[in-house]
C-alpha cells in the first residue's frame, strides 16, 4: 500500500491569476510636477486673492528673467457658468491676466514677501499682439511662460513675452508691458 501511495502523482498545485486590468497602472500617473513655488508662496508674493488669483503653481522660476506657472482650469472656476453655459471656455483676457501675473512674479522682489502679500504692486501698461490659438476648457492645466525682454529700471516699466500652453498647444501669445509702482504710491 506504501508502494502505491509512493506511485501515485501528487495533486496539482494550481496558481490563481488575477485578471488581466485594462488600462495604464495608475501608479506614477500623478506625479506631482516640479514646484519652485507653491500656493502658499505666490499668495506671499502677488497681492492678488481668489476669485482672481490665476497661479496656482510656479514650476520654474529666475526672478529678472522668466517664470513658467501653472493654472489648473476647473468646471469649479467661477467665470464659467457664464462663459458659456453650454459650452465652458476660459476667457482670453483671463488668459492675459494669467499671464501678467506670472510676469509680475518674474518682476518682483522676493525679499518683500509678507503675509498679506507683497508692497509693490504691477499694472498693465500694454498689451500687444494677442493672438488666441485654442479654447481653453475644464480639466485642461493652463502653463504659462513668461520672459522678460526689456526693464527700463528708472521708469519701472518691463516689455514681456507671454505664452499659454495646454500640453504641446499653444493657446494664447501676448506682448504684455507691465509697470511696478513703487511702494506707497
Amino acid at each position: 500500500a506504501d508502494d502505491a501511495a509512493a506511485a501515485a502523482p501528487a495533486p496539482a498545485v494550481v496558481k490563481a491569476t488575477a485578471p488581466a486590468v485594462p488600462g495604464s497602472d495608475a501608479k506614477g500617473l500623478g506625479k506631482a510636477l516640479p514646484m519652485a513655488m507653491d500656493i502658499d508662496a505666490i499668495m506671499k508674493l502677488l497681492p492678488h486673492r481668489y476669485p482672481f488669483l490665476l497661479v496656482d503653481r510656479v514650476l520654474e522660476i529666475e526672478v529678472g528673467s522668466y517664470a513658467i506657472g501653472l493654472k489648473n482650469v476647473t468646471i469649479n472656476d467661477n467665470f464659467f457658468p457664464g462663459h458659456f453655459p453650454q459650452r465652458p471656455i476660459m476667457p482670453g483676457v483671463l488668459m492675459v491676466e494669467a499671464m501678467a501675473q506670472v510676469g509680475g512674479l518674474v518682476m518682483l522682489d522676493p525679499a518683500a514677501m509678507s503675509a498679506g502679500g507683497t508692497q509693490q504692486q504691477f499694472f498693465f501698461a500694454g498689451i500687444d499682439g494677442v493672438k488666441f490659438r485654442r479654447p481653453v476648457v475644464p480639466g485642461d492645466q493652463l502653463v504659462m511662460k513668461v520672459v522678460l525682454l526689456k526693464m527700463n529700471k528708472r521708469f519701472g516699466i518691463a516689455k514681456m513675452k507671454g505664452q499659454c500652453f495646454v500640453g504641446d498647444e499653444l493657446a494664447c501669445e501676448a506682448e504684455l508691458t507691465l509697470a511696478i509702482v513703487p511702494e506707497g504710491k
